[in-house]
C-alpha cells in the first residue's frame, strides 16, 4: 500500500480504506504542513489546518479527477485555501477608537522648535478631533489609523455599509475645513 500511486490512494481513501488513508497523510503530510505553516505563520494553526486538509479530502475524494489535477496539486490546493481562511479569521479584533485617537505617541525629535511645532500640529488634529461627532470619529478612527474597509466598520459598529462610508467622507471633511480654519487663523495673526 505504501508504494501505491497517489490515484489509488485518493480511491481507496474515498471507499474508507484506513491503510490508504494513513498512506495518504504519511506521504503528503510535510508537505502539507509546511505550506500551512508558511502561509498561516504559526505551527499550532498550521497543524489544524493540515488536519482539516486531509479530513475535506476524505469528505470529498469521490470528486476527485485526475484529468484536472495530480493529487500533490489538488490537496496542496486545499491546504492553501484553508490557510487563508484561517489568515482572514485571525484578523485581530480594532482597538477602541476613542482610546486610539487620545494616543500621543512619543517624539524622538531633538530639536526643542521642531517638537513644539509638532506638539502644536498634535493639538491642533486632537482638538479637532474631539469636536466631530462621535460616530464619525469612531468611523475616521477606525478607517485611518485602525486600516478597518468600510464594510469591516458597518459591521463592528451595526450600522448599513452606506452609513459608514457616509460618516467616514462626513468626517474626513469636517476635518479638513477645521484644521484648514485653524491654519488660517494662525495665518491671519
Amino acid at each position: 500500500m505504501w508504494d501505491a500511486p497517489d490515484d489509488a490512494l485518493v480511491a481507496g481513501l474515498g471507499a474508507g480504506d484506513a491503510d490508504a488513508a494513513v498512506a495518504l497523510v504519511r506521504r503528503f503530510q510535510r508537505r502539507i504542513y509546511g505550506l500551512a505553516l508558511t502561509i498561516v505563520g504559526d505551527p499550532v494553526t498550521a497543524e489544524d489546518v493540515a488536519q482539516e486538509t486531509f479530513a475535506r479530502a476524505w469528505r470529498h475524494a469521490a470528486a476527485y479527477d485526475a484529468r484536472r489535477a495530480s493529487v500533490a496539486t489538488w490537496l496542496l490546493t486545499i491546504a492553501r485555501n484553508l490557510s487563508i481562511d484561517a489568515v482572514r479569521l485571525r484578523r485581530p479584533e480594532p482597538l477602541n477608537p476613542e482610546a486610539l485617537a487620545a494616543l500621543s505617541l512619543a517624539d524622538r525629535a531633538q530639536d526643542p522648535a521642531d517638537q513644539a511645532v509638532r506638539e502644536s500640529e498634535r493639538s491642533r488634529v486632537q482638538g479637532a478631533l474631539a469636536r466631530l461627532p462621535a460616530e464619525q470619529r469612531r468611523a475616521l478612527v477606525l478607517a485611518a489609523i485602525g486600516g478597518r474597509t468600510a464594510k469591516e466598520i458597518c459591521e463592528t459598529e451595526g450600522v448599513p455599509l452606506g452609513t459608514a462610508k457616509t460618516r467616514i467622507r462626513a468626517a474626513m471633511i469636517k476635518l479638513r475645513v477645521d484644521l484648514e480654519s485653524q491654519g488660517q487663523e494662525e495665518t491671519d495673526r
